[in-house]
Formats: C-alpha cells, structure tokens, sequence
C-alpha cells in the first residue's frame, strides 16, 4: 500500500520502481471520514498482532490545549507507531543476510594481474606520457559533457545535438551542478520522536478530523509537527498578543479594534479582516462571547474564508487524474521557488505512486535546467529538457508532452521562467505555452499553479490578481511559511484573488510541501 497524499488515503501500489514507500505507510485501511471527532470509540481499536511498547509520558503536554480522552487516544497512536517502526526494523534487518556479496570479480581481478608482468617488454611501443594526459583529459571532457547532458535530452528536443558544438570548460557543469543542493534537504524517512508536545498535538488535530487510530500514518503526525514549527514566527506575533489582548473577560468592541490591527500585520488583507470582524459583531450582539468562544468563533471564521474559493472551484482535492494525461504549468515571479516547489512535487507524485515527468522549460535563467535536473534525479524523474541557449519554452514542452503520452504518464510539471506580472510580453509567453498544450493534448487536465512567496505579503497579493487575468490561474502554492510572519497572506489570496490554495511549504527539505488543508492550517496559525 502507498499512502497518496494529494488524497489523504492509502492506495495500492502501481507497479513503478522509482516510487519509494516510506516506512510508515502499512495501514491495514483506508481512512473514513466521520462527521464529528470522537476519540473515545476509537481506543477500543484492536492493536497489532506486534507486541505494543509502553508509553512514556508526555514530555510537555499543552497547556489547556489536551483534555484527558485526547490524550489517552494521543498514547495509544504512538504505542501503535512505536510498534509498527519496530516491526519494520526487524523486517529490515532480517533480509541483508539473504543477499549473496559478488565474489568473482575479486577472483578475475587477481587472475588479470598475474600475467601482468608477462607483457612489460613491449611497453615502450606506447605513446609518450604527454599524449597520454591529453587523451584523458580529452576523455574526461567528454564524461563531463555527457554528465551534464541527462538521457532524456535526446528525445526532448532534435535540437540537442548542436549543444555541445562550443562548450565551455569543463569546469563549469561540475560548478552548477552544487548550486542547486545548499540546504542539504532531508530525505531521510521520518522516525518516531518523543511522546512530546508536539506529537500530542498532531495526534489532536488527527482525532479532531475524524481520523481512527489505525488509520495514522507517521507522515502525517511529522508533516503536522512541521507545519506547526514553520507557522512559529506568524503564530508568534499574533497568538500571543491575541491571548493577551483577550485576557479573561467577554469580547468587547476595545478587543475587536485590537484583533483587527493584528490581523491587517499579519498581511491577512483588509477584506478578510472586515469579514471577520463583522461576523465577530453580529455574534457580540447576540449573546456574550467569553475568550474560549471566541477563538473558536475566529477559527471557524478563518477555515471558511480559506474553503470559500476551494468549495467555488469544484475540486475539494487537486490531485492528478488516473488514466488521463494531466500538465501542470508553475509560474510566477522570480525567486519565489518555483524550480524547488517542482521537485518537490515531483517527489510527492512520485512516493503517492503516480508516474512523473517533468518540463524544463525556463530557458533564460543560467543553470535552470541543471538545478530541475538534480530535483529528477533525487525523485527518479525523467527531465525532458533542451541543453540548447535560449531555446524556445514551449518546443520544450511540446516534447515533454509527446513523451508523456508515448509512456502514459500521469502528471507532467512544467518549469516556466519567472517574470514580472507587469512584463506584456513575457505573461504572453505563457499563453503561447498554455495553446501548445491544448493543441497538442486537448483531453490532458491542465492546471496553472502561480507560486507565492508568504514573505512578500501584500505584494504577493497583486501578483495574484495580475496572473489570474494573464495566465488563466486554477490554483496557489505558498511557500516559505516558515521564514514569514505574514502567513496571513493566504487568507488574503483566498478571500481577495478568489484563487484556492492547493499546496503550501513549510520548510527546505524536500517533504516540507504538503496538499493544502484548511483546518490544520488554521490550528496551526492559532496553536497555544
């Protein structure tokens, strides 16, 4: 079984040898969805045939956030995950010594070096020491070349070929090829940390959206862990003074003119705020809203303005189409990680068991292709990809398209060059890449994701209005979650643009971009 994540569900396994399965996805079932959490039925659940560990206790459980029953059912996830990681070890480390280690080539190696010393006459006959450096050094140019030069790239484009005809020293492949790594991502499976806060946290969250004990996977409890961390610095400046300006007494108009000042800083948009706020009025008017009400009056309010667009779009879940072709075109302006949020996907994709290819089509910025090269390889992705200068995008992918057909590809993500909203000619660009796809593949389902960065707020704003007449958006990834305090940018997008956020990042590491859910977004925006 392979935990899909852009559905939220186990799915069988397609037969892909590049889909790695993290450890943790061998829930004996899907998933059902219950009206309303109740944590109680489901510590009755049976446990694995494994022999459960004893849990410790909590190493700082909330304050006030985790009533006894949640975190009763809180343990008896973790005893149930502690046993399956368990279980998994042992299974691992039971098959290594079923593996036979290679013994004849040490054999041949030493029978190839007896008769060596036979044939030392005849040395001198050779070229000199001179002709033999230039012939490796020439050799070793070429490695390089075709190093740089993925296997994809000779069906990509006819072009190809005429790449290599003025290379450049052979240095430089070898140079671009460390840029794209910096951070280090973590690929690393994730393991099973203290009984801590934040495990006890997650879990809540889980319970909270009707979620059964043996339907918990430890992707899940790490994404929600990450998620949480990544939203510190927004939670920060508007939890705290929220809780403080709150206090013990009953919401007054004094605290609603203080939860408005703190939701425009967090760049939650001045038509968001005034929508909460007047919902927060008329409840005023009504009955007497103590503290606790009215964070859980805010919460619901926030989860609407975020499911508003989502609801509007008919598509609950974005997530690739079995059996049909589906192309999705990342734009958006310069640096705000649209290369990295594709591989990302393609990693997702890949380890949700769908088949992937992925477009290099930004062609104007130096060691693009190079950097979607290396976010393939990481995902066992096939990059199509023209080594050409300036090649034309959309050649690119007219033959990223015609690949994928050819091998039934599920999803295709199209890289595409950041530009200015402002720039006619270049938004132009997009429409001429968004025509090749709908002539060349008119049944694939076509998505236009614009990338965000939170960090730049407001701004971040009009550049969603200007891609949404430009580009025919469907679709927001937010990223950098976690280096913003302006988190309440998606808010705006939601309710200003009218544009649904299907993927957010929260983090550098290559699991760090999950599919976009609105309730964990907004606990984790007002955790305590």
């Amino acid at each position: 079984m392979v935990f899909d994540w852009f559905k939220r569900a186990q799915t069988p396994a397609n037969p892909q040898p590049a889909a790695p399965e993290p450890p943790a996805e061998s829930a004996p079932t899907p998933a059902p969805v219950e009206a309303a959490p109740d944590p109680a039925p489901a510590a009755a659940a049976p446990d694995p045939t494994v022999p459960v560990a004893p849990v410790p206790e909590p190493v700082a459980p909330s304050v006030g956030a985790v009533d006894q029953e949640a975190l009763d059912w809180a343990r008896q996830a973790y005893a149930r995950l502690k046993a399956q990681q368990e279980a998994e070890r042992q299974a691992v480390q039971a098959v290594p010594p079923a593996q036979p280690q290679p013994e004849p080539e040490p054999e041949s190696a030493s029978a190839a070096a007896e008769p060596g010393p036979e044939p030392e006459p005849a040395a001198p006959i050779g070229p000199s020491l001179l002709e033999q450096a230039a012939a490796q050094r020439a050799q070793r140019q070429q490695e390089i070349l075709a190093r740089a030069i993925d296997a994809p790239v000779a069906s990509a484009a006819p072009v190809a070929p005429v790449a290599p005809v003025a290379p450049v020293a052979p240095v430089e492949p070898a140079a671009v090829t460390a840029a794209p790594l910096p951070s280090a991502p973590d690929e690393a499976a994730p393991q099973l940390g203290a009984f801590d806060d934040d495990f006890t946290w997650s879990a809540e969250v889980l319970a909270a959206q009707g979620r059964q004990i043996e339907d918990i996977s430890l992707e899940e409890i790490d994404w929600l862990g990450r998620l949480r961390r990544g939203m510190e610095k927004t939670r920060r400046n508007f939890v705290t003074q929220l809780l403080d300006s709150l206090g013990d007494d009953p919401l007054s108009p004094e605290v609603l003119d203080e939860l408005e000042t703190l939701l425009l800083r967090a760049d939650v948009g001045v038509q968001a705020t005034d929508q909460v706020l007047e919902a927060l009025r008329q409840r005023m008017n009504q009955e007497v809203v103590d503290p606790a009400e009215g964070i859980r009056f805010l919460k619901e309010q926030l989860k609407g303005l975020l499911d508003a667009p989502i609801q509007a779009s008919g598509a609950p879940l974005l997530a690739p189409e079995r059996g049909r072709l589906n192309v999705w075109l990342m734009v958006g302006v310069n640096g705000v990680g649209k290369t990295t949020t594709l591989g990302k996907l393609a990693n997702l994709a890949i380890r949700s068991g769908y088949s992937c290819l992925i477009a290099a089509a930004d062609t104007f910025r130096a060691a693009a292709v190079r950097q979607v090269e290396v976010w393939g390889e990481r995902s066992g992705v096939t990059v199509v990809s023209n080594p050409s200068a300036n090649a034309d995008p959309a050649a690119v992918v007219f033959d990223a398209i015609g690949a994928a057909k050819a091998k039934g590809t599920d999803l295709v993500l199209v890289d595409t060059a950041g530009r200015l909203q402002t720039k006619h000619n270049l938004m132009e660009e997009l429409s001429k890449v968004r025509r090749i796809v709908d002539r060349l593949a008119p049944e694939a389902v076509v998505q236009s994701l614009l990338v965000l960065d939170a960090s730049q707020g407001q701004n971040g704003l009009k550049q969603a209005m200007a891609f949404a007449q430009a580009a025919g958006l469907t679709g927001v990834v937010l990223t950098k979650l976690d280096g913003s305090a302006r988190g309440g940018v998606a808010l705006a997008v939601s309710s200003e643009a009218g544009l649904p956020i299907r993927f957010i990042g929260a983090g550098e590491g290559i699991r760090d971009l999950r599919p976009f859910n609105s309730f964990e977004f907004v606990e984790a925006l007002l955790a305590p």
